[in-house]
């Protein structure tokens, strides 16, 4: 499109409105373009998101499951106490030799000639080396179970349970896999009788560590966990508030605040590991602490998440508008019954859901929990923060690291019990917000 213009020397045609045209379509193909590049950023990160979720699903969700296979066990006295003195000597019955009865139970449920060993001892191979503490626990609690015979569920062998939960691939030579073709005869032998039979795996709650993947369990990293969560909770929520409204509302602006708060911003980006060097100089090494301790893992997160709660706290203070401050001052309220009347109440959505957030991001943290020691192998459960303890992030770590292949299984599912744990924490977080917030 061309516009004519007379002049004095004659017609000249003026191309402006052309150059225009072709600026407008260039700027909306850049619109586009730059839409386009979002498009394929958003894309890109939920094609990952989709892979890490799908990755560990589809390799943690059989960690739920536990093969079990359940024996008429024969709880004899010829075994258990040949001579009768668990009367005067109870350590009788500890010291028992309960894999006999294990052996007994496999021969006589699988109809095995006792005089094969090779069959013997692939039969017992295919029980839990755990089982025999289970008796153990049995008898010691109940010693009249001895003469009787009484069905009992115990945990199969963490090869059985991979083979069982089609794990393993039983089409490739038996020299190549750790389950021979005897054992998967006799599998599915028991498995069509109901001896052996897959149920929820209540031990992957309840159970502390063990070498032996079949027993392992996340009791213990659950309550340590626990107890990490209350401990930060308790120190860094009145902390972290108190120091917010100090600065927000009391402190005076001069330099020495402002190098406060540069400080606080620099705090939330310093690597975690720091804070767990930090943990170990002055709690393990000054103040005696013991290490693995649940206290000095929540001591540490505290120190780590209170900026994190200081500058979310700050932000909800900021938020809540200055006409509420005037108007309490203007009916003869204190600054501290302003503050704590009017503007804390307003801004407690904000600092909760900062709270939460920040406990979020402590729960998922490991490098400065192995910096002070709770990387350590712990069977029992904690019955106090003083305790050796683990943690859940801790555990997904140690398990990673196992060489057995049963591992991978109970690594992606602690995976997806700690995903759980952050799921909630921060749907929790995006709830009180929409329940509470004001839009001022």
């Amino acid at each position: 499109m061309t516009d004519v213009v007379s002049s004095g020397q004659g017609v000249v045609v003026s191309k402006a409105p052309a150059r225009r045209d072709i600026g407008i379509k260039r700027r909306y193909a850049a619109e586009r373009r730059f839409q386009a590049y979002g498009i394929a950023a958003i894309s890109f990160g939920l094609i990952f998101l989709a892979i890490l979720l799908t990755t560990v699903i589809r390799q943690g969700y059989t960690a739920f499951a536990q093969t079990s296979i359940t024996l008429p066990i024969e709880f004899s006295e010829k075994v258990l106490d040949p001579n009768n003195k668990r009367a005067t000597d109870p350590s009788v019955l500890i010291a028992a030799n309960y894999p006999v009865l294990i052996r007994d139970a496999m021969v006589k449920t699988l109809g095995i000639n006792t005089q094969s060993r090779p069959e013997v001892r692939d039969a017992t191979a295919m029980i839990s080396k755990g089982a025999p503490i289970v008796l153990r626990d049995m008898v010691v609690a109940d010693p009249s179970l001895i003469g009787k015979t009484v069905n009992v569920t115990l945990l199969a062998d963490a090869n059985v349970d991979s083979a069982n939960k089609g794990q393993i691939d039983l089409t490739v030579d038996e020299k190549n896999r750790k389950v021979n073709d005897r054992q998967v005869g006799w599998m599915q032998q028991m498995a069509a009788s109901g001896t052996l039979h897959k149920e929820f795996n209540t031990g992957l709650f309840v159970n502390g560590n063990s070498s032996r993947p079949e027993a392992a369990g996340l009791g213990v990293a659950l309550i340590g966990s626990l107890y990490l969560m209350l401990i930060v909770l308790a120190l860094s929520l009145p902390i972290g508030v108190a120091a917010s409204i100090y600065l927000e509302e009391f402190a005076p602006k001069n330099k020495l605040t402002d190098l406060i708060e540069v400080n606080i911003n620099n705090l939330a980006a310093v690597p975690s590991i720091v804070y767990g060097l930090l943990g170990l100089a002055v709690f393990i090494n000054f103040a005696g602490l013991p290490r693995s301790a649940s206290l000095v893992g929540g001591l540490v997160l505290t120190l780590m998440t209170l900026p994190t709660i200081i500058i979310a706290t700050r932000a909800a203070l900021r938020a809540v508008p200055p006409s509420i401050r005037a108007a309490a001052l203007g009916l003869g309220a204190s600054k501290m019954q302003m503050v704590f009347h009017h503007v804390l109440p307003l801004a407690m959505p904000g600092i909760l859901t900062g709270t939460i957030i920040g406990l979020a991001h402590a729960l998922g943290e490991t490098a400065p929990l192995l910096l002070i020691g709770m990387v350590a192998f712990v069977a029992n459960a904690p019955a106090t923060p003083m305790d050796p303890s683990t943690a859940l992030p801790v555990q997904v770590y140690m398990w990673a690291n196992e060489a057995e292949r049963a591992f991978v299984e109970r690594t992606s599912g602690a995976i997806i019990v700690l995903l759980l744990f952050l799921i909630v924490m921060n749907l929790g977080a995006i709830l009180l917000r929409r329940r509470f917030e004001r839009r001022w």
